[in-house]
């Protein structure tokens, strides 16, 4: 079962999440070498989703990502999502 992250945005300007962006993009980088993400990226609103293979990485990760740790993400859920198409 997979897992997805789902977050609010704080608001925050594109100035400050630009600058807050590189060590974002730093963790994302490493989970997706692990091979844990399965997409990610902001809602048109500046809310945001990412998708994990499981809920231990997804839970992981939202311990580490700066977008979180800093505001910028006003609050989040993690969802367990029972993906049937897409393999493993």
């Amino acid at each position: 079962m997979k897992a997805v992250v789902i977050g609010e945005s704080s608001g925050a300007t594109m100035e400050t999440i630009m600058s807050v962006y590189p060590r974002h993009k730093a963790i994302v980088d490493k989970y997706v070498a692990k091979g844990e993400v399965v997409g990610i990226g902001p809602f048109s609103d500046m809310g945001n989703m990412a998708i994990f293979k499981t809920r231990a990485a997804a839970e992981q990760f939202v311990t580490e990502d700066p977008f979180i740790l800093e505001g910028l993400v006003k609050s989040y859920t993690i969802r367990d999502w029972n993906d049937s198409i897409l393999p493993g």
